[in-house]
């Protein structure tokens, strides 16, 4: 059979592409299936959508446009669901994704119990899962996994910068009004601790079925029992609704200090500076911190009209390091990548002296900020005054006292 002379340079043309393909990804690259997938998975639809919602599945695109869209040469794709704050909805897309869907990590989660239960799958398939949105303790501490990262903030934390001070500063005396599941719980049993550290006490507490709407009975004997301090332990629309209703209960002019255990910039964006003013809590993020941050809210406000709360930003700083982690290890085996961010430092728009810890935690800057009262702010979303910065190592858990079994005693 008589040759073709071109036959010959196309099919060099064609090994050249290939070497060419192959140099771009990398050598050496392990990546699994050819591409790195991504599963977000959060609240669309109920109390906590605004906090996390459209905004984490915003500040996950915003991260993979950083980096290119590929990482070793390979794509980077992403795919979302809404797991209606139920633990066995969210169980069964997890094991949809990285059953049907490969999905190589799934992260967000911002629901305690739906976080629980995904890590568990994550561990088992040897697959990856970085909470950025739920804060139980747990989830780093007792029920720590080695294929789990708990990125943002946990109660202990919260509870810690959020009372302290504010103990300090003459409320000695509190009253919890909670949500009654996993949360909430841990944040009131947090706060409890660090407020009688400080020399106060809890004189009581009402616990409310989440969602929760009509917060009336438990305002009601928030001031019947003259505390100093009413803490609101839960979030979202359940929390800005608290607030509302204490204001027109008269809780604050009756001498009270309303303190949100878990506040985010879009709570106070429709709670107003006017009800919210003065209020102070602890934040893990501030849009207008510095330049950095600044720069990551101007592209999610180009895509959303608003400024990102903190998860979403740490949602976007979880992405993003994890692909970074995956370009130095060369690979997105779960073990590998694990391995690099606990050696790697953490520090971009959202984390400030980011270091992952051996029980998966990622402890880093947290802050005591005060809503500015309507005269003081100067701009749109201008609503924070920074009044401490308290470092990592101060704020979260001590290694010490972790219940976490992978860490060295």
């Amino acid at each position: 059979m008589k040759r073709f002379p071109y036959a010959k340079v196309g099919l060099a043309a064609a090994l050249a592409a290939i070497s060419l393909q192959a140099g771009a990804q990398g050598a050496g690259a392990r990546i699994s299936d050819g591409v790195v997938k991504i599963g977000v998975l959060t609240d669309v639809n109920g109390p906590f959508m605004d906090n996390v919602g459209r905004g984490s599945i915003v500040a996950t695109e915003i991260a993979i446009e950083e980096f290119g869209g590929k990482v070793l040469g390979y794509p980077v794709q992403m795919v979302s669901a809404d797991h209606q704050n139920k633990a066995d909805v969210g169980s069964a897309r997890v094991r949809e994704w990285f059953d049907r869907d490969k999905v190589d990590v799934v992260t967000e989660l911002g629901n305690s119990a739906v976080a629980l239960a995904a890590m568990k799958i994550a561990e088992t398939k040897h697959r990856m899962s970085i909470v950025t949105g739920a804060g139980a303790v747990r989830i780093s501490s007792e029920d720590c996994t080695p294929t789990n990262l708990q990125w943002v903030y946990d109660t202990y934390a919260l509870a810690k910068v959020g009372t302290q001070s504010i103990v300090r500063k003459g409320a000695k005396n509190w009253y919890y009004l909670t949500a009654d599941y996993a949360f909430g719980h841990s944040l009131e049993n947090d706060g409890k601790q660090f407020i009688e550290a400080a020399g106060g006490k809890v004189l009581g507490s009402s616990r409310y079925p989440f969602p929760g709407s009509d917060f009336s009975s438990y305002i009601l004997k928030a001031q019947a029992s003259k505390a100093n301090a009413v803490a609101i332990a839960t979030a979202g629309l359940d929390l800005q609704n608290a607030i509302k209703q204490g204001k027109e209960f008269g809780l604050v002019e009756g001498g009270q200090q309303a303190v949100a255990m878990l506040m985010s910039i879009v709570d106070v964006n429709s709670i107003g500076l006017k009800d919210a003013g003065g209020m102070m809590f602890a934040e893990s993020f501030y849009w207008d911190l510095d330049e950095a941050s600044r720069k990551f809210a101007r592209k999610f406000f180009e895509k959303t009209k608003r400024m990102p709360t903190a998860l979403q930003a740490g949602q976007y700083s979880a992405t993003l390091n994890y692909l970074r982690a995956i370009e130095k290890a060369k690979s997105d085996d779960v073990s590998d990548v694990m391995k690099q961010l606990k050696t790697m430092p953490i520090q971009d728009a959202f984390a400030k002296n980011g270091k992952v810890r051996e029980d998966g935690k990622m402890a880093h800057d947290m802050y005591l900020v005060q809503v500015k009262k309507p005269q003081e702010s100067k701009a749109p979303w201008d609503y924070y005054t920074v009044l401490e910065t308290v470092p990592g190592d101060k704020a979260f858990q001590p290694l010490s006292e972790s219940k976490c079994p992978l860490v060295r005693k």
